[in-house]
């Protein structure tokens, strides 16, 4: 498994607007968009290419094109990372996972599964909170089942009990975040954080 902490000043500074507890819901939702863009592009860093050759107004030249890619959010907090993924690239595939954690036991349980054909493809994760990695590692064996070939975890914040439970039950999943929290508090929320993301999304 790799973790990758995109080290960018404009992560840095995306990601402190979405900590600030006064940003309001719409404002919230665009810089939202703005640092999941930020975290796709270097998600798809190490995603397979192949080989391909172009004509220009010029001449023959050689290039590269992405393979077949999948998208799935975590519903519901991950459909505010879709439409940064859907931007850059418009003829991704899109599939939905819908996970509830309990609040007493933190466990997730799945209550809507919508899946493309997955044999062999790249997916991105979404999900902005890797809390307890519950939801991250259901929702990634949900994705082996379903014959995914490789699958990298796009996170706004990540706390390290969730990065040590991914890592733990789906080694070969990469993570993608902004950044690595304190700790988890005794809720299941992560610390500093930025509160419960689709709460804040979605003004509920």
């Amino acid at each position: 498994m790799a973790l990758i902490v995109v080290d960018h000043p404009l992560a840095r500074s995306l990601l402190t607007s979405l900590r600030d507890v006064s940003t309001p819901p719409p404002l919230f939702r665009l810089i939202a968009k703005r640092l999941a863009l930020v975290l796709c592009i270097e998600a798809t860093r190490t995603l397979p290419t192949s080989a391909t050759e172009v004509d220009t107004p010029l001449a023959t030249t050689s290039g590269t094109r992405l393979g077949p890619l999948v998208a799935v959010p975590i519903l519901r907090a991950g459909l505010g990372m879709l439409e940064a993924v859907t931007e850059l690239f418009p003829e991704v595939t899109v599939g939905y996972l819908g996970l509830e954690r309990d609040h007493a036991t933190f466990e997730p349980s799945m209550y809507y599964s919508k899946l493309p054909p997955l044999d062999g493809r790249s997916a991105l994760l979404l999900d902005p909170m890797l809390a307890t990695g519950g939801s991250a590692a259901a929702a990634c064996s949900a994705l082996d089942a379903a014959g995914v070939g490789h699958v990298t975890l796009l996170s706004v914040v990540a706390a390290p009990e969730g990065v040590a439970r991914l890592a733990a039950a789906h080694p070969r999943v990469d993570i993608v975040t902004a950044s690595v929290d304190e700790a988890l508090n005794d809720h299941a929320y992560i610390v500093p954080g930025l509160g419960d993301f689709g709460d804040r999304l979605f003004g509920t």
